[in-house]
């Protein structure tokens, strides 16, 4: 395992493949402070330009709790600079850090797999429903935390809740602020797995191991679902056949269909 970047509250390595992002300040349950943000923003651009080498990205927290949300005490989504009327413009962290975070993840290159390793809250549940393929311990739960403090939901949460679980759940999520355990957000369809706590980080291994032994498609894979979530159906088509293009035109296209007609397994070097 070979570490990378000097952080102070997000750990980052590779091993066989994979990236492993650790939100690192357990004290707070990792919650997602400026600097957090700031710190995951420069880790996932390095990956993005391979800068840390790796085909697959495991997004985690430390000790127990993915991430309680964004840090009130120390400025946060809670905002600390003052609109023109005197009072906090809450939304200026979203702005200037939050959102662009959310956005890297989305457009990011290559298959994300959260670990999602007990609370996942206010911003945090975003980040954590940002994986391609979500992995969440039976202790974990998702929390839309923002009425308790008389804020509204962010980073993507209003965007991403009713597509992924429709609308009333959503709502119910939002308006309520009521925690999801892990195996209630399965059965909702809200995460992909729910697992033992001790077996947490072994499957999300697993899963971004097999994935980081993919093809390179699987980045255009992940872009043509995330992008379906805007897109109408002629537009869909148009996109999957531009996708199909750069795909065939892959190195692991032709090492796939010379496997298949020689009837073994693939080697794909992801390009």
């Amino acid at each position: 395992m070979t570490a990378h970047g000097d952080y102070q509250k997000i750990r980052v390595s590779t091993e066989g493949g994979v990236a492993t992002v650790t939100l690192a300040d357990p004290a707070t349950l990792n919650a997602a402070s400026l600097e957090i943000a700031r710190e995951l923003i420069h880790a996932f651009s390095s990956i993005a330009a391979g800068k840390v080498e790796a085909r697959a990205v495991i997004l985690t927290g430390e000790g127990r709790g993915f991430c309680s949300g964004a840090n009130l005490s120390g400025g946060g989504a809670a905002g600390r600079e003052l609109d023109v009327d005197g009072k906090p413009d809450a939304g200026s962290a979203l702005e200037n850090t939050y959102n662009p975070l959310m956005t890297l993840l989305r457009d990011f290159p290559l298959p994300i797999v959260t670990a999602v390793n007990g609370p996942a809250a206010g911003v945090g549940c975003s980040i954590a429903l940002m994986g391609d393929m979500i992995v969440a311990a039976e202790s974990a739960y998702f929390l839309q935390a923002f009425r308790r403090i008389g804020l509204v939901p962010d980073g993507g949460s209003t965007y991403l809740l009713p597509r992924l679980i429709g609308k009333a759940r959503a709502m119910e999520m939002m308006l309520l602020g009521d925690k999801i355990p892990a195996a209630t957000a399965l059965q909702w369809g809200l995460v992909n797995r729910c697992v033992p706590d001790e077996e947490l980080i072994g499957a999300a291994t697993a899963i971004a191991q097999e994935l980081a032994r993919g093809p390179a498609a699987l980045g255009a894979i992940r872009k043509l679902v995330w992008d379906s979530l805007d897109a109408d159906w002629t537009g869909q088509l148009h996109a999957e056949r531009k996708a199909q293009k750069f795909a065939g035109k892959t190195e692991d296209f032709l090492e796939g269909v010379t496997a298949f007609l020689q009837k073994r397994a693939a080697a794909f070097k992801g390009r």
